[in-house]
């Protein structure tokens, strides 16, 4: 029979091997460091564009770790919305959408207010707002029940699931709890801690626990961005370790059940954390590339005029549109007449805004000229 570590009568003191990590710790807060310097010479526009790329990446790719897809755009203009930045039209988001967001921006907006079980019952009816995950009810703003144990840890289809862990049974979540919130405030005795490996042991300890009855990934992963913001001090992200943990799934899964089945040494974790992070800077050059890349165009044509339909479409093509953009899509996106879609494209190609891409399919596709002069 399986003893998992939340049985171990050691249990929640971790241990790790310093020196082991030492080399790949200290490259991760220099790319820290370095990336917050980088940004700071940005300039606010461009600071504010950055982070909203990053924190639309989190909340959709944290959702899709969970087999949930959500429409990037409403996401986007959630996320504007409360933060005050100007996308120019702005879409409705749905409510559910707007719950993951009100919790990712708590978590990331008000890192440095301390994590109670109240807050973190507001983020989990934020997750659940009808009561119901699926079409199944479940207890909303609440630790789980007994009803729910055994608690376990599964992914996979249904019909394939795998098991990597059973969690702590419902009688122990009150003193689980207590304990984890106390260590991760800073109300308990304890040696000092770098805050990155503080951020990878918080996520770890508490996807162990797995308090609610759904949602403690994305609870989890909130967590991990709340400290990880404390580490950089910074309300504004400009890289997401859920978009990096979507790609390593696999490995992620592996490395949690691994744990799971451990003796309380988590330095493979914290290394895999650590390089998880690694690549998550890598993905955000990416990022703050677009952003400088959308600046760029801007300014290329600051003084032309365009109709908010045309803004609102090169908006979304310099977001990293998905798929070729064609007259069709344009009528659907902008709400607008097949004849209306056709004249604000021909009006883009006239002023070399617009170009035509070269034959291929079925209908006729069109991307932005990069070069004004072309």
């Amino acid at each position: 029979m399986t003893t998992y570590v939340h049985e171990l009568p050691d249990w929640p003191h971790f241990r790790w091997d310093e020196k082991h990590l030492a080399v790949k710790l200290a490259a991760v807060r220099h790319r820290q460091g370095r990336m917050l310097g980088r940004l700071e010479s940005l300039g606010i526009k461009l600071r504010e564009e950055a982070s909203l790329w990053t924190l639309t990446e989190e909340v959709i790719k944290s959702s899709e770790i969970e087999g949930e897809i959500l429409d990037r755009e409403q996401v986007r203009s959630s996320l504007a919305r409360r933060l005050g930045i100007d996308i120019g039209a702005l879409i409705q988001a749905d409510r559910h959408i707007e719950g993951v967001v009100d919790m990712i921006l708590d978590a990331t907006q008000n890192y440095s207010s301390p994590l109670t079980a109240e807050r973190l019952f507001g983020w989990h009816a934020a997750l659940f707002p009808t009561g119901y995950s699926s079409l199944y009810k479940i207890a909303v703003g609440k630790w789980r029940t007994a009803k729910s144990d055994p608690m376990r840890v599964v992914s996979g289809a249904i019909g394939h699931e795998r098991i990597h862990f059973e969690a702590p049974a419902a009688e122990r979540l009150d003193k689980e709890m207590d304990a984890f919130l106390k260590w991760l405030n800073g109300e308990s005795k304890e040696t000092d801690v770098d805050p990155v490996l503080r951020t990878a042991i918080a996520h770890l300890w508490f996807i162990t626990i797995h308090p609610f009855e759904d949602g403690n990934g994305r609870i989890g992963r909130a967590i991990a961005d709340m400290m990880l913001a404390r580490s950089e001090q910074s309300t504004q992200r400009f890289y997401s370790m859920s978009a990096q943990i979507r790609k390593e799934r696999g490995k992620y899964y592996d490395y949690i059940e691994d744990t799971q089945k451990g003796d309380l040494n988590i330095t493979r974790y914290l290394e895999w954390f650590l390089d998880c992070m690694n690549r998550a800077f890598d993905n955000s050059e990416t990022i703050l590339r677009d952003v400088l890349k959308k600046a760029r165009f801007w300014e290329l044509h600051t003084g032309e005029t365009f109709n908010d339909r045309q803004r609102n479409i090169i908006n979304r093509v310099l977001d990293g549109f998905e798929g070729k953009l064609t007259s069709s899509k344009w009528a659907k996106i902008a709400k607008c007449s097949q004849d209306t879609a056709g004249r604000d494209i021909a009006d883009l190609i006239k002023r070399h805004i617009l170009k035509k891409d070269a034959a291929g399919g079925r209908s006729t596709s069109y991307s932005l000229v990069e070069d004004k002069g072309k």
